[in-house]
């Protein structure tokens, strides 16, 4: 492995440009770790530490793909479910309801009838009544499946795409009944130990959900911070960004996970494998459907759990129509291109110390495809 000049100035002038306070980036190409490269510190603040390549970042919604997808498409190959259940045969306090016949594949693909995002973190706070954390957490659960069934479909059925963390925050409670386990034991179970993926978990400063936690606690240094939330009253730092995924204790099938530039990859590298049917815990029949666009609905860039890429891709210009990626709010993408076997992950901030700044729209495309013409065209 070689350290890129060129893509090393390249981050370092967003730093500098106010992209970001810092980021890691790593490049893979035909299972060859090319680079993996830092720039900047972990806050904007002189005194912060320079980012490492063990820093944690919040992974945000790649979650969707790298948790949530990832656990589906396992429980899938193990024949807990498939593609076309209807998720009120699992979560059965939908049944009768309009979203109770939304397919697990219909969730997958954004094409449920569920709104994007709704404000539930405000319904979920604390009531005064004192609960012994998992009962607690078995509370808020419920209380989210109920306000996702009671939320009015904006559109019927697979009539079109809206991506939606409340189709995703269902999947996760879908994993946790098919599993028996809650999202963040049996991801860590299924995913995390076979793929050696470490470090990659939910809650990094408290270590999980629950008492028998299985995840050690990370110390906040290693950890970059987000936003200051002013309902929380505190830098975020090792707590989920996303408010919604807060209110759920940290963990859910939309948000929460955090990890490494090199943590990612290990993930990417399975979905990789199984598409081309080399050795992987993921089948790729499996794989190779849940990589493919949707062509149901018109003008939808889905995939199952994976975006494609779609002109003006975050993916840059280069990167082939059979690629799958996805995004997350603080600042985080995966691209991969399974025709070149190029996988790409940025990780960084971009948040801190406020949401306003979204310099990285324009930054994304662009770094893709200097990795293209540096590693592939070169």
């Amino acid at each position: 492995m070689v350290m890129n000049r060129v893509i090393q100035a390249a981050l370092q002038s967003a730093v500098d440009e106010g992209v970001f306070p810092g980021a890691q980036l790593a490049v893979r190409l035909h299972g060859e770790l090319q680079c993996v490269i830092v720039a900047g510190r972990l806050s904007s603040e002189p005194s912060s530490l320079p980012v490492q390549p063990t820093t944690l970042y919040d992974l945000a919604s790649l979650t969707k793909p790298l948790a949530t997808g990832t656990s589906l498409l396992l429980l899938a190959q193990r024949a807990k479910v498939t593609l076309e259940d209807p998720v009120q045969k699992v979560l059965s306090e939908l049944e009768g309801m309009p979203i109770g016949q939304a397919t697990v594949k219909d969730l997958l693909a954004h094409r449920s009838g569920l709104p994007g995002w709704r404000p539930f973190y405000e319904r979920l706070g604390p009531e005064g009544v004192v609960l012994e954390p998992s009962d607690r957490n078995h509370v808020v659960k419920q209380q989210v499946l109920k306000m996702i069934r009671d939320e009015p479909l904006l559109y019927t059925r697979g009539e079109r795409c809206v991506y939606s963390d409340l189709g995703f925050m269902l999947l996760g409670l879908l994993v946790e009944r098919l599993s028996g386990m809650a999202l963040d034991h049996w991801y860590e179970h299924a995913v995390v130990r076979p793929l050696r993926a470490d470090p990659m978990m939910f809650c990094p400063t408290t270590g999980g959900t629950q008492l028998n936690v299985m995840c050690p606690m990370i110390d906040a240094s290693c950890i970059a911070p987000t936003e200051w939330d002013e309902r929380r009253n505190r830098l975020l730092c090792g707590e989920v960004h996303d408010e919604n995924a807060a209110a759920m204790d940290g963990v859910a099938g939309h948000a929460g996970l955090f990890g490494t530039a090199e943590s990612v990859l290990a993930v990417s590298g399975a979905w990789l494998h199984g598409y081309h049917g080399r050795e992987s815990i993921l089948a790729g029949e499996f794989v190779r459907q849940f990589t493919t666009r949707q062509e149901s609905v018109a003008r939808s860039s889905w995939a199952l759990g994976w975006d494609t890429p779609s002109a003006p891709s975050s993916s840059g210009s280069s990167f082939s129509e059979r690629s799958f990626g996805h995004l997350g709010f603080t600042g985080t993408s995966l691209w991969i291109d399974p025709l070149r076997e190029l996988e790409v992950v940025l990780l960084s901030n971009r948040v801190y110390p406020n949401r306003r700044n979204e310099k990285i729209k324009a930054f994304r495309p662009w770094i893709h495809d200097l990795v293209y013409r540096e590693f592939v065209s070169a």
